[in-house]
């Protein structure tokens, strides 16, 4: 059975940074993408950042970019969210997600699901 478990979140203050981990296990993930979405209580899960399993170009949403990294280290079954120049309005639940294709960019295209890590902006 296919597992996801993310690891990392926390309390960071603004302009700070965080790690997220994914670890992935219950089979070889060739041919997936995985990545991240987030959601908090008023919104709706969100798209964040995919990356495919062979390690092609990464993709974010447009309110992350050029401060978020996502990566995959696939000799550990891990998949990483960088978090830089954190903002109060990255507050919010991160899941790990994975689809067995290349792409995704909507939550109903997901095949797996993490638990969740919170992470907090403080201003």
């Amino acid at each position: 059975q296919v597992q996801l478990v993310e690891s990392g979140g926390g309390l960071v203050q603004a302009g700070g940074s965080l790690r997220l981990s994914c670890a992935a296990s219950g089979r070889t993930f060739s041919g997936y993408s995985m990545g991240w979405f987030r959601q908090t209580p008023r919104k709706e899960r969100e798209f964040v950042a995919r990356i495919t399993w062979s390690g092609g170009i990464p993709y974010y949403a447009d309110p992350v970019k050029g401060r978020f990294t996502i990566s995959r280290d696939s000799a550990k079954n891990m998949v990483y969210l960088q978090m830089n120049s954190v903002k109060p309005d990255d507050t919010a639940v991160y899941y790990c997600a994975a689809r067995h294709t290349t792409y995704f960019n909507w939550p109903y295209e997901i095949d797996v699901w993490g638990q969740g890590t919170q992470v907090t902006v403080s201003s």
